[in-house]
């Protein structure tokens, strides 16, 4: 992705980001993408989200809303509030797509299978626009 992008993309993996204490947005991300040619530290607007889980999708979900959520709060209290924060929740095998846009979460219905590496770097590149 980030070359793709021609480096203007950062890609955290493992990285704390603690967002707001009060309302329980703290922690690590999986991965973290921000629209950011430096990889020193997370800066605003990060895009997208992508939570590993083993197999179960149903912890997945509410963690990367969260995420997301936190990723929204982050863009505007920097200045860069985004139209949408997107995620993604994956086994590994299985991908499946997110999006919140203001108040309002979508999940993808459809399951995306690393054997779909194409589409899945095509959905990925996407969010990143």
């Amino acid at each position: 992705m980030r070359r793709q992008r021609r480096g203007q993309l950062s890609l955290f993996s493992g990285t704390e980001f603690n967002v707001d204490e009060a309302r329980g947005l703290v922690g690590f991300c999986d991965w973290l993408v921000a629209r950011s040619p430096e990889q020193l530290a997370i800066e605003a607007p990060v895009v997208a989200l992508v939570e590993a889980k083993n197999e179960n999708f149903r912890l997945g979900v509410p963690q990367c809303l969260a995420e997301m959520y936190a990723a929204r709060l982050f863009n505007e209290r920097r200045g860069h509030p985004q139209p949408a924060v997107h995620g993604v929740v994956t086994t590994g095998n299985v991908w499946r797509f997110l999006r919140l846009r203001g108040d309002i979460a979508e999940v993808n219905r459809s399951e995306y299978y690393l054997r779909e590496v194409d589409r899945i770097l095509g959905v990925l590149l996407a969010m990143t626009a």
